[in-house]
């Protein structure tokens, strides 16, 4: 049902929701059908409850799911959400969708805007939505074509990219598929990944449970790549619907200078097309296309294979209690904060282990 519907995402899956489900949320999926009875939209909505403070939260990773194009559809649903989040005695509801906005990095001459995009950023102002001030996914990311022959997916890339996986190969990069043994393996890296870049990670069990969810249900693969029989780099890749993506990647700082990573991504794109799909999905690409942004590094990296720029709305919210989600956008950060300093320790512990 999902699988059949525009640009449907991983994040809005059952097993996302599963996963979801055993840290605390409750999920609600919600479905629209046309004249014919075809299910049209979708959306797996979470709900956060904290009875003791009587607060109720609704979110939408990636969705509502559905071809926004359609004025009246698009309409229908965004209106039909809002009352959802009334009856349900929501603080507000967030919706995340890949609502895009344009196409490549902003000043270049390949840079397009998307009119239709804008169109639904100015009804959601007109009907009470806002922008979220708190964005959980990227709002940006690059989209890999992954369909031709290898050499024409080498070709996208550029040469610099295409120099590096060359380089990987002569110095003895190999790359496996994984199983459920190397979970170990993959969440110490990403460990020793999260404490060298900066970045907080969840627990040891909720990756554990995560991964064998989207394993088990062959919507994962792991790659991991070695130097002379030892991991150096993973990465993970899932699939669904014809897309896949790049949500978890980790290194050590061993045989940096081998190039692991481009051995990793490659392999990344290959599989991908085995796996029967058309688009590769990186994963996060900056919000500001400046040096100064977080991301910048990281997105060098990635447009080096020669992927496609691809920006959306990304989150809004409908404040369903206006004073209620006032004060609960002015607490949140100091909260955020506690809890990422909270993550950063647990992991740096984890790291020294």
């Amino acid at each position: 049902m999902l699988a059949s519907l525009p640009e449907a995402h991983i994040l809005q899956t059952w097993e996302w929701a599963e996963t979801k489900e055993q840290h605390g949320w409750k999920k609600i999926p919600l479905v629209w059908r046309n004249n014919g009875g075809e299910v049209c939209a979708a959306a797996m909505v979470l709900l956060r409850s904290e009875p003791r403070l009587n607060i109720k939260i609704l979110y939408i990773p990636r969705g509502p799911v559905l071809d926004w194009e359609d004025k009246s559809l698009r309409e229908v649903v965004l209106s039909d959400l809002t009352r959802f989040a009334v009856s349900q005695k929501a603080i507000f509801i967030k919706i995340d969708a890949e609502i895009q906005l344009g196409s490549g990095e902003p000043g270049r001459p390949e840079s397009e805007e998307d009119i239709n995009g804008l169109q639904v950023i100015n009804w959601l102002l007109e009907h009470g939505w806002r922008r979220s001030e708190e964005q959980i996914q990227f709002a940006n990311t690059i989209w890999m074509d992954v369909t031709g022959s290898e050499g024409e997916i080498l070709a996208r890339m550029k040469q610099k990219t295409r120099y590096n996986v060359r380089v990987a190969q002569k110095k003895g990069v190999q790359v496996r598929l994984g199983g459920m043994d190397d979970f170990s393996i993959l969440y110490k890296m990403y460990v020793e990944t999260s404490v060298r870049d900066g970045f907080v990670i969840r627990s040891w069990e909720y990756y554990q449970r995560l991964w064998r969810k989207f394993y088990e249900a062959g919507m994962m693969d792991m790659l991991i790549a070695e130097v002379k029989g030892k991991a150096v780099a993973g990465l993970l890749l899932f699939h669904f619907a014809g897309r896949s993506w790049y949500l978890y990647g980790m290194s050590t700082q061993e045989h940096r200078e081998k190039m692991p990573n481009y051995m990793l991504q490659w392999e990344a794109l290959k599989l991908s097309a085995v796996r029967g799909c058309s688009v590769y999905d990186m994963w996060g690409a900056p919000s500001d296309f400046c040096e100064t942004d977080p991301l910048w590094n990281v997105y060098r990296f990635k447009e080096g294979f020669g992927g496609r720029v691809v920006r959306t709305a990304g989150a809004w919210d409908f404040p369903v209690s206006r004073w209620r989600y006032a004060l609960y956008i002015k607490i949140l950060p100091a909260i955020l904060n506690l809890m990422r300093v909270r993550g950063k320790k647990q992991t740096q512990q984890e790291a020294a282990l």
